[in-house]
């Protein structure tokens, strides 16, 4: 697995080789020391592709034999060598913070992953929040590894035609000329998977690496050609084909995900299931216990499940994936009866809610729930939000006590800064800033004179016009009559410049803005107070609504008295995403609330000193001050069909703000022309959002909060062949069998002297043991977390058999009828309700 790159790849140069491993290290997306020495290669094909590895293979001889006499450009490269060398052997945050700690490995399982523009096996924000997790445990030093799959298109491409039409493309991605290398055995060859999706076909599974500076992505794929054209084509779209397509991904990433683990000898503490598309690996590593055990399933689940780790970032019910029963049948059936040793019934079981019926679709996001013993979702709203999409699971429990926690998202900063802002973070931070935990950046970018700031933005919304007028000429000028071409350039590096993009779906309301078309063009044409407008977006190739918003958008760009002011940006990438976050002064956003589970692009626009006017809705909720930006709606939850009555209302409150603060603050100037208003937000949006908001703070919430915690339970249950969880099995069945038996008697409520109230509750348990329970007092609390009171086993009841009362005091400043007995189960080894779901109230 370690064997050299060159054996493998033509040789360079003498002295140029280390370019192959300088290209292959997709750092290159977001440390640019090495830019210019690609540059020098073939600029051409840099500036299209930004991936070196492409350079690598287009390069001219005649331009490597100039080179290999370079001194200066063989001292480049080994310098770059050298630091790439010197941070592999740094002893980074983790290994500082964490020397002791039983975490050696999470595998962290992901549908998509968006790390370069190089590397096109992304859709959008999951597949970016991916890549940028990945890129910050490199830089922290988390012991972490990927799987995803290798697609041969990855996700379609978008072009307009005439009339605004959407064309969805699906250009092949070319192995040879992607950022990766074959995965190789201990004898050399091509490592080589074989999955059974179902008795009697067999599919070869390729593994492909890519690398992350310290991190390494194993990315699978089936089109081998040993295969039948239709197992080819599993690995061919991303989020294409229909529900039997998907179904075998899904296999492909869990199933084949967790084979590759076993081929590579890699042991995980955490599996990080990074939404409901990995959920198979539960069952997978379950089974890989069972074998090596010699456990049932149930058992196995018991163990394995202390060390996953779901993250959902779904709004909705209806985002999860579900597949009809025979379909899994068809996939899944031999596996579970013959894998698992458990009937069809039961792993159908595993993946619907309590209140469903047998012929309830499989759903992947209840399984990941089930087969995990952490839940968040990826902002405090949105955790919010999940505990009411699973509150089914945990039938019985009040919403506030769903075991949903949270960790808001944040962006990878280095990968989203542009040149002058990196120069801007360096003077004021230091060049290894984002390294450790970020103490005193907020304080040092306050110190940041007004001058710099605006320097620093009118630098970047400078680079951003000079790259829009590039895309114009290139892209937009063919397809306007020439009667309809404005004498004066398209845009201006002094106007306030708005962005929005983002997936042109219905609950994202990408036309919010264009309710009044007259209003904005207005709003636009302002003789003393000009705006520019950039638009960009795709629409799923199956959402009719989608691309009419995006038909809108463009015809609207198009008309004569807009296209000075206002452009569509056609095929949203990576690369335009760069552009766009770094460039525009104010990011606009404006989702029904709560269907933006998180949100990042807003996000990306800190650093650039960009600003943003959004939703209160997924991370904005929690950033949003006036201080730091502008807040648009109520506040309030919406549902996510349209409304008519919320649209139009948000949309004169879209409208007044642009008019009466936004753009009015911009172009307020005090002698030096710089807007004081303007750069106090920008400043305090840079210090106190741009730390909190990034992939360095997160990762390290995930560490501390879930992966060392998880790896520490996973390795108590799996001692001695996994005994806790055979234990927990045997408690759990025991509360079951004996759920029916337990019941209340009258309860004695007296008022102490100490403003104390003791409440004496005869419970008795039945065929419960009182050693597997606690009795409580619940209180709910609208506005904070519930009121919860542990009562203590007082005496036995006379002639009752195991009977008992329980006593406890509580506060005498609310109802004695606000509280609630209730009985839950106890065991000092489980995660409640996610071992154990029961529970019995005193009704």
């Amino acid at each position: 697995m370690t064997t050299p790159l060159s054996r493998y790849y033509p040789m360079l140069p003498s002295g140029l080789e280390g370019l192959i491993d300088l290209a292959l290290d997709l750092r290159f997306s977001w440390n640019h020391e090495a830019d210019a020495l690609w540059k020098q290669l073939n600029q051409e094909v840099w500036h299209m592709t930004h991936n070196p590895w492409l350079v690598l293979q287009s390069v001219s001889r005649q331009t490597l034999d100039k080179l290999k006499e370079n001194k200066e450009f063989h001292a480049a490269v080994h310098s770059l060598l050298e630091t790439q060398k010197k941070i592999a052997n740094s002893e980074l945050w983790y290994a500082r913070r964490y020397r002791e700690s039983p975490l050696k490995n999470i595998v962290y399982f992901c549908m998509e992953f968006g790390l370069s523009e190089a590397l096109p096996i992304y859709s959008g924000g999951l597949g970016l929040l991916a890549g940028d997790h990945l890129k910050a445990a490199s830089e922290l030093g988390i012991p972490l590894t990927g799987v995803g799959i290798l697609y041969q298109s990855g996700y379609f491409r978008q072009a307009v035609d005439e009339e605004g039409n959407q064309i969805a493309m699906y250009p092949a991605n070319n192995t040879s000329e992607l950022p990766v290398t074959q995965v190789r055995d201990a004898s050399g060859e091509w490592l080589r998977l074989h999955l059974p999706l179902f008795p009697g076909r067999n599919v070869w599974v390729r593994v492909w690496q890519a690398r992350i500076g310290g991190i390494t992505l194993y990315l699978l794929d089936t089109n081998d050609p040993l295969n039948s054209p239709m197992d080819r084509c599993i690995s061919t779209e991303l989020y294409g084909g229909g529900l039997e397509q998907r179904l075998q991904q899904e296999i492909l990433l869990g199933i084949g995900g967790w084979h590759l683990l076993k081929a590579l000898k890699i042991e995980p503490d955490v599996c990080h299931l990074n939404e409901g598309h990995a959920a198979l690996v539960v069952l997978a590593r379950a089974k890989s216990f069972m074998r090596a055990h010699d456990v049932t399933f149930e058992e196995a689940l018991a163990v394995t499940r202390a060390g996953n780790l779901f993250t959902t970032h779904t709004p909705v019910k209806a985002g999860f994936d579900r597949f009809p029963r025979h379909l899994v049948e068809r996939y899944l059936g031999t596996y579970a009866s013959e894998g698992l040793h458990i009937t069809l019934d039961a792993l159908m079981e595993l993946a619907r809610g309590a209140d469903e019926g047998p012929d309830a679709p499989f759903n992947m996001a209840y399984l990941a729930i089930r087969g995990s013993h952490a839940i968040n979702g990826v902002s405090r709203l949105h955790g919010q939000v999940s505990q009411g999409l699973f509150v089914n699971l945990f039938p019985a429990w009040p919403m506030t006590e769903i075991p949903v926690g949270h960790v808001t998202n944040g962006v990878h900063v280095p990968s989203w800064e542009s040149a002058p802002s990196l120069t801007f973070w360096n003077n004021a931070c230091g060049h290894d800033r984002w390294d450790d935990e970020l103490q005193g950046m907020e304080e040092r970018i306050r110190k940041q004179s007004d001058a710099d700031l605006w320097h620093l933005r009118m630098d970047n919304r400078h680079r951003l016009v000079n790259y829009v007028r590039s895309y114009d000429e290139q892209h937009q000028i063919g397809s306007v009559s020439p009667d309809r071409l404005q004498i004066e350039p398209l845009f201006d590096a002094n106007i306030l410049t708005i962005g929005f993009a983002r997936r042109f779906a219905t609950y994202k309301r990408p036309n919010l803005l264009l309710r009044d078309p007259d209003r904005l063009v207005r709003i636009l044409n302002h003789p003393d107070r000009p705006v520019q407008l950039i638009i960009a977006g795709k629409a799923h190739p199956a959402d009719r609504f989608g691309q009419d918003m995006v038909r809108a958008w463009v015809q609207f760009c198009r008309r004569p008295d807009v296209r000075q002011r206002a452009i569509y940006i056609s095929d949203y990438d990576m690369l335009l995403a760069e552009r766009m976050v770094q460039g525009v002064d104010v990011w606009l956003n404006n989702p029904r609330r709560p269907w933006e589970a998180s949100g990042t692009s807003g996000m990306k626009v800190l650093v650039n000193g960009g600003l943003n006017l959004s939703v209160q809705d997924g991370w904005w909720a929690e950033a949003y001050d006036p201080a730091v930006g502008w807040s648009l709606g109520d506040g309030m939850e919406h549902a996510e069909e349209y409304n008519e009555h919320l649209d139009a209302t948000e949309a004169e409150e879209l409208y007044r703000l642009l008019e009466n603060e936004v753009v009015p603050d911009f172009y307020q100037r005090d002698s030096q022309g710089i807007p004081l208003a303007w750069v106090k937000r920008m400043r305090e949006s840079m210090a106190r959002l741009t730390p909190f908001f990034s992939t360095n703070r997160m990762v390290r919430e995930y560490t501390e909060k879930y992966y060392i915690p998880l790896a520490d339970g996973y390795a108590r249950r799996s001692q001695n062949g996994g005994r806790q969880g055979r234990d927990l099995v045997s408690w759990r069945r025991a509360l079951n069998r004996g759920r029916g038996t337990v019941r209340f008697g009258r309860r004695i409520i007296e008022d102490l002297d100490n403003g104390q109230r003791r409440f004496s509750i005869p419970v008795y348990l039945g065929d419960v043991s009182a050693e597997h329970v606690a009795v409580q007092l619940f209180a709910d609390n609208p506005k904070q977390a519930p009121t919860i009171i542990n009562l203590r086993r007082h005496l036995p009841l006379l002639g009752a058999v195991n009977g008992y009362s329980y006593v406890g005091e509580v506060a005498a400043d609310r109802p004695a009828e606000h509280y609630t007995p209730r009985v839950v189960p106890a065991n000092p080894n489980a995660s409640i309700p996610l071992d154990n779901s029961w529970i019995v109230w005193d009704t």
